[in-house]
């Protein structure tokens, strides 16, 4: 049984991360998967909706304990930096330890991106522990910070997680010339780019102030 469900969880992760999730059907994913019952993804795990749920959380897990390693490094500091490493570096380095071909950093920016499902997403990411504490780290480093930018940069941050995430998964699996060499030079970029975009100076505008532009 945890066996059939691996191997579906598997060929989920890797098929919705290839094609979108509305192009791939519990038939293809039970076939890829090897099973000859067509509705065994349906009999393990209900609609999309709980398997998408129990993809992330296959990952999370792992994720999870390596941020909050991190954070009981940098705890009290007020350094922004530190406060960024912890929110890139625990993804980074959990795909690291899977190996080449991943599939969930492109698995992960289709069900961000897809409006039927990225709500899941934020439920998950809302329970997920450490990151509220980031978001204190953060807050205590730029306290001045009006809380509409915040909202927008934390926003922006997560796009650019996802995203550059994906593209390296992606370029790794193609071969040939890419842009990191590996993903210790990811996630330092990341952090870079992620903590440059926070100590940005805010302007005041109607678009930071929640307002529509006049």
């Amino acid at each position: 049984m945890a066996a059939t469900r691996d191997a579906i969880l598997t060929a989920a992760e890797q098929l919705f991360g290839e094609y979108g999730i509305a192009h791939v059907s519990g038939r293809q994913i039970g076939e890829a998967a090897g099973q000859g019952n067509t509705a065994a993804v349906g009999y393990h795990f209900g609609g999309k909706a709980d398997l998408i749920r129990a993809i992330l959380a296959r990952h999370q897990h792992a994720i999870n304990a390596l941020r909050l390693a991190e954070l009981q490094r940098v705890e009290g500091r007020n350094d922004i930096r530190d406060w960024i490493a912890c929110f890139v570096r625990p993804t980074t380095t959990h795909l690291e330890s899977l190996g080449s071909p991943t599939w969930y950093g492109r698995f992960s920016a289709q069900v961000a991106t897809d409006p039927a499902w990225a709500d899941i997403a934020m439920d998950e990411a809302r329970e997920a522990p450490g990151l509220m504490r980031i978001a204190h780290g953060i807050q205590r480093c730029l306290p001045d910070l009006p809380a509409p930018v915040r909202v927008e940069r934390m926003t922006m941050g997560r796009i650019l997680l996802t995203q550059v995430i994906a593209e390296h998964e992606r370029a790794l699996e193609r071969g040939g010339a890419r842009i990191w060499p590996n993903w210790s030079a990811v996630a330092d970029s990341l952090i870079d780019v992620v903590s440059s975009l926070w100590l940005a100076e805010a302007v005041t505008s109607p678009r930071a102030a929640g307002q529509s532009p006049s």
